[in-house]
Parts: structure tokens; sequence; C-alpha cells
């Protein structure tokens, strides 16, 4: 009897030991960027994204780590990019992304900034968002690549991320520049609005002066429109309190600036983009936070 109990004991205990080694049958697993149904499990497909993992490359031996978004994500505008790469995919503390649709066109670009010194050749952090505008779902690709200043080939190197990007739901907005044709004496501060469409936001008064930084398109100066703001201005705060819009710029404003009339011109455009909107009556230009001798002619 005793035997037979014995025996019993062994094979709970043979049964137990293989389950517990098999582990849980019923479950999601991530296999290469997708959610795998293993056995029957009774939980819905996770929505966390599935990172289609790096089998092939040691931590050692990558350049760069992208934190989100995932491999066949389904995002919105903006894209929150987050990640970390060594110092030598930088140059100068930056690197560009593009996104582009299935058959390569340009959908958006950007810089992604180095948080922490860049000289190293340890992973250095990035983190910055991507606005996009597409009229419906579309495939894409988010290409971060290794900034090549010396333009050779054989040092080029990229990540490639597959996406689905959402359709962006946009707004209209006005962006002011001089025009050579509507006044052909150049009234310095007339000047003349065109359309841009944007991603509907609610920081609407940054998204038309962001659109009136990016200066005209090539159909604009076909047209006669010209901008007088130096390429590569950043806006660094807006703030829009009881009808006052004050708008803080980086140096890159005033760079070699001169002559009364461009001054004139860049206080016109900033102005008049800012005050198309109800909320805004007055504007305050500043550069590192300093109102007072800036634009000087």
């Amino acid at each position: 009897m005793r035997k037979i109990i014995l025996a019993g004991v062994v094979i709970l205990l043979v049964i137990a030991g293989l389950i517990i080694a098999r582990g849980n049958e019923d479950t999601w697993l991530c296999v290469d960027g997708q959610w795998l149904k293993h056995g029957n499990p009774t939980a819905p497909q996770p929505n966390t994204p599935c990172a289609k993992a790096n089998t092939t490359t040691p931590l050692e031996n990558q350049e760069i780590i992208v934190e989100t978004p995932q491999a066949n994500q389904t995002v919105s505008s903006p894209i929150e990019i987050k990640g970390q790469a060594r110092g030598n995919w930088y140059f100068e503390a930056s690197f560009p992304i593009q996104l582009v649709d299935e058959n390569g066109q340009e959908i958006a670009t950007a810089i992604a900034q180095a948080q922490s010194d860049w000289m190293t050749t340890s992973f250095v952090p990035f983190e910055l968002n991507l606005d996009f505008n597409v009229p419906t779902l579309t495939p894409a690709i988010l290409i971060l690549k290794k900034d090549n200043p010396s333009g050779l080939p054989e040092y080029d190197k990229q990540i490639e991320i597959p996406l689905q990007l959402t359709k962006t739901e946009t707004t209209i907005v006005k962006v002011f520049f001089n025009n050579s044709q509507l006044d052909p004496e150049v009234s310095c501060n007339k000047v003349f609005g065109v359309e841009r469409t944007v991603p509907k936001t609610p920081a609407v008064a940054q998204a038309a002066l962001t659109e009136l930084l990016k200066g005209t398109t090539e159909q604009e100066k076909t047209e006669g429109f010209f901008t007088s703001i130096n390429p590569g201005v950043k806006i660094q705060k807006i703030t829009i309190e009881n009808g006052v819009a004050k708008v803080d710029f980086d140096q890159q404003l005033e760079y070699a600036i001169g002559g009364s009339c461009r001054v004139a011109a860049i206080r016109a455009q900033i102005t008049e983009t800012l005050k198309q909107f109800p909320s805004v009556q007055v504007v305050i230009i500043a550069i590192d936070g300093r109102t007072e001798d800036i634009l000087q002619p």
C-alpha cells in the first residue's frame, strides 16, 4: 500500500514539474514584431507595441537604440521619438530624421538634438516630437540617419522603422510675407498673408509662427512673396495672456541683419502672423529674454 501511495506522489510531482517547466501555455508571445497566440489565452491581445528584437547585434556593437515609436506601431501627429545614440552618430550635437511614405515621398523632417554632451563614444539620449499631415491612414517609414558631414556614401548609416500614420485633423492658418508684385515699391512693413494647412493643435499661434519661420514655398516665390527672416530661427517660448502675445526667439533672429527696412519687415511678419488670432491684440518680440535693444537697424 505504501508503495502505491509513494508511486502516486512521485507521479504527481513529475506532472507538477512538467507544468512548471512548460510555463503558461495560454498566453500572448511577442515574435518578430507581432503578437502571436500561444495556446488559448483568455486575455485580449496586448495593446502595447511589440518590438522586433535585435537578436543579431550585441549592445556593444549597436550605434542607436530607439525606445519609441516601435516597429509597426500606429501613431498620430506628433510622433514622440525617443532613444539613445552613440556620440559618433551625431555631428554638432544633432542628426537628421525623415518620415517618408511607402513610395519614398517625404512627409516630414526633423532634427534630433543631443540631450547631453555628445562628445563621447557612449550613448547620448535624444527626444523630440515630429508633426506630420496625412489625409488617410498611411503606411510610412521613419528614418533616423547618422549625421554625415563628409557627404561620402561609405559613411552613410540609418535605421528604418515602419509605422502606420493616422489621418491628421488639420486647420488653416495664415503666414505673412512681403511681396514684390503686390507691393512693387516694397513698403517694408507692408506684408501679405498666405494660407498654410497645419495639424490641428491647441497651440495654433505657435504652429503659425513655425510655418512662418519655414519661409516661402517655391510656388509662393514665383508669386512674388519673400521673407526677411533669417533661416534657422527657433522659437524658445510663446505666451498669450490678456491679449498680449510675447514670443521669445533665439539670437538667429537678429544675426547679421542690417537696415531699418529689413527690421521693419521682420517685425511686421511676426506681428501680423500673430494678430490674425482674436486672442492677440499686442505682440512683444524678445530675443533670449531681451525686449530692449533688439532688431536694431
